[in-house]
């Protein structure tokens, strides 16, 4: 099984991987995991990935263009635009590391070990372009009701939770067979903390972050952010965080 890993630090893999469970997968050939530098993609002098968010606000987005090219030279095919969209075999993943993403669980670590081959784009900054989670990301994934300062971590945790899936991983079959998570459980996670919002006081998700080009292979963003009205920037975001934790974390609605 092969994993690749975009991101902005590469040097950070070759310590969390190079230890345990994960460095004798790899010695033994059962998974092989690659980290590819997103700054190999940038087009300008100074390998810029990232820009100010559209509709104000603080920190810097990652930018599409970058990341969209990264993942099509990883899989060796492009992946289409808003006339054409392209499609990924279904042996591949493509997972956008996000505080705004589904909750990983065990569930999902035995439904990624199926697969032949997983890509996993550690964002960093104030967020990434909502146009990779939708249109390049087959999923979005959270690790918790917490943020990070990146992805990477995130994505080190899903590959150690994957790997040790795999047969010959752990060299006793029956090990992950017999411990916490192995049969999923009825009543949800075993525990839950709040997430953080600015936009609604630690109930909802983040609200979607878009940056430069305006306009990114038919894909616009919207207008309302690009036409100067705070009032009805902010009425968007809180309209599209409930929609967002409506689509990705109902769970967390449920507790008020």
């Amino acid at each position: 099984m092969r994993f690749d890993l975009i991101t902005i630090f590469p040097e950070f893999f070759s310590g969390p991987l190079d230890h345990g469970i994960v460095r004798r997968a790899r010695e033994a050939g059962i998974i092989e995991v690659r980290a590819q530098d997103l700054r190999e993609f940038t087009k300008d002098r100074h390998r810029t990935v990232d820009d100010r968010p559209f509709g104000g606000g603080e920190g810097m987005v990652l930018k599409p263009e970058p990341l969209f090219e990264a993942v099509e030279s990883l899989l060796g095919h492009g992946v289409g635009d808003a006339s054409k969209p392209g499609a990924v075999d279904s042996k591949t993943a493509i997972v956008l590391m996000s505080a705004a993403g589904k909750l990983f669980n065990q569930e999902t670590a035995r439904r990624y070990a199926q697969l032949e081959r997983v890509i996993l784009i550690c964002g960093r900054y104030e967020g990434v372009d909502e146009r990779v989670a939708e249109y390049l990301a087959t999923e979005e994934l959270s690790i918790g009701d917490f943020v990070l300062s990146g992805g990477e971590l995130p994505a080190a945790l899903v590959i150690d939770a994957v790997a040790r899936l795999l047969p010959g991983a752990l060299g006793n079959e029956a090990s992950s067979q017999n411990e916490s998570f192995s049969a999923l459980p009825s009543a949800g996670p075993s525990f839950r903390v709040s997430t953080a919002s600015r936009v609604s006081n630690h109930t909802l998700l983040d609200f979607p972050h878009y940056t430069r080009p305006a306009e990114f292979r038919g894909w616009a963003v919207p207008s309302v952010l690009i036409g100067g009205n705070h009032a009805e920037v902010a009425n968007w975001r809180r309209a599209a965080a409930l929609e967002k934790t409506l689509r990705n974390r109902p769970d967390l609605l449920a507790k008020e």
